[in-house]
């Protein structure tokens, strides 16, 4: 099949399916592991149940009719994709967005991709001397985005395509609270949604960072931590008490000039982050804390927050 009848056959822009074929070419992919070891595997990367069950249900056997020859393209050539950018640390996408109502093997594939890849980046890992325990917590994030997009409704993996693939290229590592950003000159922070963001664990959480760098990477130097989100958004300062972990944390960092980014809407991350859903009317949403009161009150009055970039030495 050529591009085109792959994309017609997917629903998907020509465009993006000539991307994959010119960025994964005829480079090697990775098998998926045997199915009898995934149910382990998927434990092991925190996936819930029942998104574990869709997964087992759409696995990509040799004889699955689930399974299209587009959608085998499309999985073989999105896992060598990745591959080949092993150790990068950019974003990268793996793949288009493609219809999620045609059953499992479309609404994961890109699962069924990452979980290819899982261990050719712990192989990656254990070239770095990157502990095991470092390693599987990293991957875990898998099972955490999983959780938020069936939350969602399926509005928050789309968004996370990209996200993920950081993770099995060895670009990322969950260090205690945050998360670590491989970049040029500066560690990239990230906060995942797992628990208090308070000043104690950002500051284990840093100090581990510190140390793991040298010791795994040593070739690359880093002069600072950098950070880009709305959780730097001075504004949330009108409404959040001096005290809250929130203003703690943003105290940490130098701000840069405000530039609009490119393709990303700061009030949708905010709503997705905080609770979770993009359909809800804003009338409708919870108000149990003040983050949420803030954000509610904030875009109710016709204001709009802000992605803010910003920095502190290492």
């Amino acid at each position: 099949m050529d591009c085109a009848d792959i994309a017609a056959r997917l629903g998907v822009p020509v465009e993006e399916v000539e991307r994959v074929h010119r960025l994964a070419g005829d480079r090697p992919s990775a098998p998926l592991p045997a199915r009898a070891d995934a149910p382990a595997i998927l434990d092991r990367l925190a996936v819930p149940p029942d998104d574990a069950a869709e997964i087992m249900a759409g696995w990509p056997d040799a004889d699955s009719p689930l399974w299209t020859p587009e959608l085998r393209w499309l999985l073989d050539r999105s896992v060598a994709l990745v591959r080949a950018d092993l150790g990068g640390h950019g974003w990268l996408s793996s793949g288009p967005a493609l219809p999620r109502d045609r059953g499992p093997a479309w609404r994961h594939l890109y699962v069924y991709a990452y979980l290819a890849l899982v261990d050719v980046v712990r192989g990656y890992h254990r070239d770095h001397g990157i502990p095991d325990a470092v390693s599987w917590t990293t991957l875990a994030d898998l099972g955490r985005n999983l959780a938020v997009d069936r939350r969602m409704h399926g509005e928050g993996w789309p968004v996370m395509q990209s996200w993920l693939t950081l993770h099995v290229r060895g670009g990322l590592y969950e260090l205690g609270r945050l998360q670590h950003h491989r970049g040029d000159d500066a560690i990239g922070l990230h906060v995942p949604d797992a628990g208090p963001l308070t000043p104690e664990a950002v500051a284990a959480s840093l100090d581990a960072a510190r140390a793991f760098f040298p010791r795994h990477f040593p070739d690359e130097r880093y002069t600072a931590f950098a950070c880009g989100s709305w959780l730097l958004d001075p504004q949330l300062r009108e409404y959040l008490p001096e005290s809250s972990n929130i203003v703690r944390f943003q105290r940490r960092f130098a701000l840069e000039p405000y530039e609009e980014p490119d393709g990303l809407d700061a009030d949708v991350e905010v709503l997705r982050f905080v609770f979770r859903t993009l359909s809800t009317p804003l009338d409708r949403l919870p108000r149990r804390t003040a983050l949420q009161r803030a954000v509610v009150d904030h875009l109710a009055a016709g204001r709009h927050w802000q992605w803010r970039q910003g920095r502190f030495p290492l």
